[in-house]
């Protein structure tokens, strides 16, 4: 089967942006993009006509690639701080799932939904985390979330932490071998 060239009217996921001239094979050209007007023939004629409407469909691309960028980089200067009663191990009795974190990112200004937020379980322990927030099609930004126990401070926490790392670090070496 022969190749046709399309001038494509949308932008197509996986295969162009408009005005975009693409080679596909005539049976994908008369099945779907032609029925769908996402495509037509690619003539000299389309092409010139389909010029102008691209040059506004790439600006505001760029205006909603930058809007993007602005909501990630303000996600990204979020830290949400959470105190939870945990045992003396650092794990938490309860949990901080979606829903608190949309909570508590209210409360900074930020605005998302549940489902906005990825998480792959709650959170269950004490520490530093990573949250991931879904912002535009593939793009996402980071919130850091703080979960101290109660009771402790942020600075005491972070001392437990570089204590528990150290002792692990001194682990990892095994027994030192004396020089007699």
């Amino acid at each position: 089967m022969k190749d046709v060239e399309v001038l494509l009217q949308q932008s197509v996921k996986h295969l162009g942006l408009v005005g975009d001239v693409v080679k596909v094979k005539a049976g994908f050209a008369r099945n779907y993009l032609f029925p769908k007007k996402l495509g037509i023939m690619a003539t000299e004629d389309a092409k010139r006509q389909i010029a102008r409407r691209a040059a506004k469909v790439r600006e505001a691309e760029m205006i909603r690639l930058a809007e993007v960028a602005a909501l990630v980089g303000k996600l990204e200067a979020i830290e949400l701080n959470v105190t939870m009663k945990s045992d003396p191990n650092g794990n938490l009795y309860g949990s901080v799932n979606a829903a608190k974190i949309v909570e508590m990112a209210a409360a900074e200004g930020a605005t998302f939904t549940e489902k906005d937020v990825r998480l792959d379980a709650p959170v269950k322990v004490v520490g530093e985390h990573r949250i991931k927030v879904h912002v535009r099609d593939d793009d996402y930004g980071t919130v850091k979330l703080n979960v101290i126990a109660e009771g402790r401070t942020k600075a005491e926490e972070e001392a437990l932490e570089a204590a528990e790392a150290a002792a692990e670090a001194a682990a990892e070496e095994g027994p030192r071998e004396s020089d007699d």
